[in-house]
């Protein structure tokens, strides 16, 4: 596994043990079972942004305390230049750039995704709250639930995130798309 997903882990570690949790309890709360969690923290399962959207929730930190280890410090404005943001490269087929990392007490969550083109049929994820999707370029298939949107640029979902869902670039060409995760 990479530096980041073990330096991931180690303050999810670090966090859950400040809290109080049990890793038993995190994982109930999280519907995982204990020895799929227990690996997160080992930084040896790659993260969803569905699962660390989640966990930041039940600890009461901001997701990037997790991806990060630093916490927002802006409460005013956030400016993020063209191609900025805080990268997350954690998992092949995805490419996450946070557009809000500096500001705390967020009420959503803005990325700038990119999807890499892959034959693999997708794994869904879910977590609470709302997101709206805005593409900017390429093409991809949306899946939500049992359902398949073909979605082209300048295509837009709104959807309830408690729905497994994920996306799929159609072709050679990477799928880049505004999302915006409302807690």
């Amino acid at each position: 596994m990479t530096d980041q997903l073990k330096d991931m882990g180690a303050r999810l570690l670090m966090l859950r043990e400040s809290t109080g949790f049990t890793s038993e309890k995190i994982a109930e709360e999280l519907d995982v079972p204990v020895a799929d969690y227990l690996q997160y923290e080992a930084g040896e399962k790659d993260f969803s942004f569905s699962f660390l959207y989640n966990v930041a929730g039940i600890l009461g930190v901001d997701v990037l305390d997790i991806i990060s280890g630093e916490s927002p410090k802006l409460s005013t404005c956030c400016v993020v230049r063209a191609g900025g943001g805080y990268e997350i490269n954690r998992r092949k087929a995805y490419n996450y750039k946070h557009l809000a990392f500096t500001f705390r007490n967020k009420k959503a969550e803005p990325f700038m995704v990119t999807v890499e083109p892959n034959n693999a049929i997708p794994e869904r994820h879910s977590h609470d709250g709302q997101e709206f999707n805005y593409l900017v370029s390429g093409s991809m298939d949306f899946f939500i639930g049992e359902m398949v949107y073909e979605l082209g640029e300048g295509d837009s979902v709104y959807f309830d995130s408690s729905v497994p869902h994920a996306m799929k670039a159609h072709g050679d060409v990477p799928a880049k798309f505004l999302a915006i995760v409302m807690k």
